[in-house]
């Protein structure tokens, strides 16, 4: 709120004016305030006293002056989150590589434009009516955009079609992505990653191993065989087994030796080379991303079918939908205000890409596309008259090493969106410093650990080969809660020590 004129400072009241006329400045000053608060004026909280903020801006020039900075590029801002007040500046304007401070524009769109009571869903289709059991004609799976889909949610839709008395299916099972594009692989992506869990393909119709969600890959076991023989190799989940084609090149060897085991896929395959060694006392496992992961969730799905008594005479193919299909199954994700938590805790570019190419869709009334869903990003920081000079998305994960945003549309967002009724949901699913509980502090749970920042600092972080970003919310000792970015890009050392030593400070700053 709004604070009382202060009586002038003695130094003041040696050099100014009378004091009679003084206290007659401050009478009139008060009685305006008054009036102004009276007819509905909106109280802002004035800034700290100068001499506070320049204390902050000394501190913070000492933690920035570290040659990790210094040697590479760094740019800075914070702000007093309810005021606004720009703090600290260290070239906020200049566009940076985000890495996955990305995500906090893709979470923020779509809590706002898909609501966070949204759900993704996949719906099972029939082109033909049933008669005694039978399905003459073919049965569609088709997707819309959950990266949330597990083994058990094929088999609910698998059970849902088997209480509707279908037991043979005469035609083909028709595995349907046109919700998305068919283009599953980002062009600014690194084609060095593809075979890598954080840089699965993305489809409207997908699959995942595991309760992390990691949709698009399988993942491989290996454990020790007879020392000089190969290792043991298994594939979970394990009707994904029959989809890749694993080629064993490892070796075990004796207890006490290191595992150096390797992966690939050869791109355009699910062929998986795994190779190194496997100690008698070791194993472990690895996520590889699979091709063409809507056939993969075909596949499972043809099994659980299979499973429930349902079964298929035709082939698993691709296609569309026609426009008169009969539903006969539905499966529903988890509502976006949880989703959340495991997309932005653990910081999943799966669910990135799968919420900016449906946020797409949606805008466009069109398929989801990259070029549609980052459209809708850029159209929503724009019409929320945040500074989006710079911002410029080619994904919504921050995978990509052409994204682009600056520090000042950082800041000026995550004050911006305080004030929507989804910050909440949007809020608690940052990442907090120092809380060692996975899903609490997320990527941030072994960072700034007994520190004042711990349990109290909440950010996203960013890491690409040459990049790393930190931008969150701090509250300082004496309660005053600051936002701020960290965008650095740099060669050799990475700084990301200083982003702590930069939000420890900010925690521990009595103004």
């Amino acid at each position: 709120m709004t604070q009382p004129p202060q009586p002038p400072s003695a130094d003041t009241q040696r050099t100014g004016s009378a004091p009679g006329l003084q206290r007659l400045l401050v009478v009139l000053l008060g009685v305006l305030l008054t009036i102004g608060l009276q007819a509905g004026a909106t109280p802002r909280a004035v800034a700290a006293p100068a001499a506070a903020d320049a204390g902050l801006k000394a501190a913070l020039d000492e933690v920035l002056s570290d040659p990790a900075v210094t040697n590479g590029t760094t740019t800075v801002q914070v702000r007093d989150a309810e005021t606004g007040e720009l703090l600290y500046d260290r070239d906020g304007e200049k566009p940076m590589k985000p890495a996955s401070n990305m995500k906090l524009f893709t979470a923020a769109a779509a809590a706002d434009r898909l609501g966070t009571d949204f759900r993704f869903h996949t719906d099972v289709l029939a082109t033909a009516d049933g008669h005694r059991g039978t399905l003459d004609g073919d049965l569609i799976l088709k997707g819309y955009g959950d990266p949330t889909s597990l083994v058990d949610d094929y088999r609910d839709l698998a059970v849902q079609v088997r209480e509707r008395g279908v037991r043979e299916v005469t035609g083909d099972l028709v595995v349907d992505s046109s919700y998305f594009d068919d283009q599953r692989i980002n062009p600014e992506w690194n084609p060095g990653d593809l075979s890598e869990y954080y840089s699965a393909q993305i489809s409207a119709l997908t699959i995942g191993p595991n309760a992390d969600y990691d949709s698009g890959t399988v993942i491989v076991e290996y454990a020790p065989g007879e020392v000089g023989k190969p290792a043991k190799i298994s594939v979970s989940p394990a009707e994904a087994a029959s989809y890749v084609d694993i080629v064993n090149e490892t070796t075990t060897v004796a207890a006490g030796e290191d595992d150096e085991f390797s992966y690939s896929r050869d791109n355009g395959t699910n062929t998986i080379r795994v190779g190194g060694t496997v100690a008698a006392d070791g194993g472990g496992r690895e996520w590889v991303t699979v091709d063409r992961p809507d056939l993969l969730a075909g596949s499972v799905f043809r099994q659980v079918l299979a499973d429930e008594g349902v079964t298929i005479s035709g082939d698993t193919t691709s296609g569309t939908a026609p426009a008169r299909t009969r539903r006969l199954a539905r499966d529903e994700s988890m509502p976006l205000k949880e989703l959340l938590v495991p997309f932005m805790k653990l910081s999943n570019n799966m669910h990135a890409e799968h919420l900016t190419k449906t946020l797409g869709a949606r805008a466009t009334d069109d398929q989801g596309s990259w070029e549609n869903g980052t459209g809708a990003l850029v159209d929503f920081v724009a019409d929320r008259g945040i500074d989006d000079a710079g911002f410029d998305p080619a994904d919504g994960s921050g995978l990509a090493h052409a994204d682009r945003i600056s520090s000042t549309t950082i800041t000026e967002a995550l004050i911006d969106f305080r004030d929507e009724p989804w910050f909440d949901a949007y809020y608690n699913s940052l990442p907090v410093a120092g809380n060692n509980d996975r899903f609490v502090g997320g990527s941030l749970r072994s960072r700034m650990v007994n520190t004042p920042a711990a349990n109290n600092l909440r950010g996203k972080t960013g890491s690409l080969n040459g990049v790393t970003a930190l931008s969150g919310y701090v509250t300082g000792a004496d309660g005053r809660e600051y936002v701020f970015s960290m965008l650095s890009q740099y060669e050799g050392t990475s700084p990301r020590s200083v982003e702590d030593k930069l939000g420890i400070t900010l925690a521990g700053w009595k103004g």
